[in-house]
């Protein structure tokens, strides 16, 4: 019975991500969308839906990195021990809304054109979602970053008796503070070409959404004290990452475009519809396609590479087994 109340629940943060993709899709082909590929901005609808996906991607990493570490203390129900995690978790998601604030005071700061900073700034989300999504640093960031913290922990609690003693609790804080705060700051530094295209405001709507997604994942780990299908849910939602880094690969593009960064080819014989130019970037030239190819390429690529040399060995240690 508890199973299939979990399983109903997973089933509900499914279809909360596929109206995500809904609206994407209702929006781009009812409205049409704006035909002329060199628009400045993209719409506020889109931007919210990007926003919302990037968020929850991130939020889900920092929820499953959490579970991780405290999911033992949990259960054994050793509340001195896992809430100061928690409490460090909080003070980082304070200590990203800060960072927004010196990062934004940052980029303002800079005396030059808009384009110059759009191109800059959209170069940077680009080179940190490539680094996100590369499915091979994603092995070993669940190898080696959820290990480390939780031999971190294991150190940390094996003489830790009924009272929490100052290092341990402050210890134990720096653990929830620093496996949260990565994924925060990630977030910070490729939203800012967003936030200079569609403003502060509607990011903030999005980053609501994607948060409200993330609280869903987090209620259903913590409070249910169960494993989702976390694999699963992150081939999902990397799904959908994949079509955002397309996205913002043709942006990039067309900023530097506009900004005289790089050259235009446009291919005459080539017809996009208005909708997908706005909604996905996908301009009819060269230079825009092509990076957008090699993007989508580099980071299929790279998850292929990592299950081969998986599978390769397997079949070494069974022969070396036999």
């Amino acid at each position: 019975m508890i199973r299939k109340f979990l399983n109903f629940k997973t089933i509900l943060i499914t279809l909360s991500i596929l109206i995500v993709i809904g609206v994407i899709v209702w929006q781009g082909i009812y409205f049409e969308g704006n035909p002329d590929p060199t628009a400045k901005n993209i719409s506020p609808l889109s931007a919210i839906i990007n926003t919302a996906i990037l968020v929850f991607r991130e939020g889900l990493e920092a929820v499953l990195v959490l579970a991780a570490i405290i999911s033992g203390l949990v259960r054994k129900k050793q509340d001195e021990l896992w809430k100061p995690i928690s409490m460090g978790a909080g003070v980082s998601f304070l200590a990203t809304i800060a960072t927004w604030f010196i990062v934004v005071a940052i980029i303002s700061s800079v005396n030059t054109s808009a384009l110059n900073i759009q191109a800059f700034t959209g170069m940077l989300a680009v080179v940190v979602l490539l680094i996100i999504m590369n499915w091979f640093f994603h092995k070993i960031y669940w190898t080696g970053w959820i290990k480390l913290h939780n031999q971190k922990k294991q150190k940390i609690t094996s003489n830790s008796g009924k009272v929490v003693q100052t290092t341990t609790f402050w210890s134990l804080f720096l653990v929830g503070l620093t496996s949260v705060y990565r994924e925060g700051f990630e977030v910070v530094l490729f939203l800012q070409n967003l936030r200079l295209k569609a403003g502060s405001e509607v990011i903030l709507q999005g980053a609501l959404i994607g948060l409200a997604l993330t609280m869903i994942v987090g209620v259903l780990t913590f409070i249910a004290q169960r494993k989702l299908p976390h694999k699963k849910m992150l081939v999902f939602t990397g799904a959908l990452l994949v079509v955002v880094l397309a996205v913002m690969v043709g942006e990039t593009v067309q900023e530097m475009q506009l900004a005289g960064w790089m050259s235009t080819t446009t291919i005459k014989n080539l017809y996009i519809p208005g909708w997908a130019q706005v909604w996905f970037c996908v301009f009819p030239n060269v230079e825009s396609l092509s990076f957008q190819a090699l993007a989508v390429i580099y980071v299929l690529g790279s998850y292929f590479a990592q299950r081969y040399l998986t599978k390769r060995k397997a079949i070494k240690q069974k022969l070396i087994a036999a």
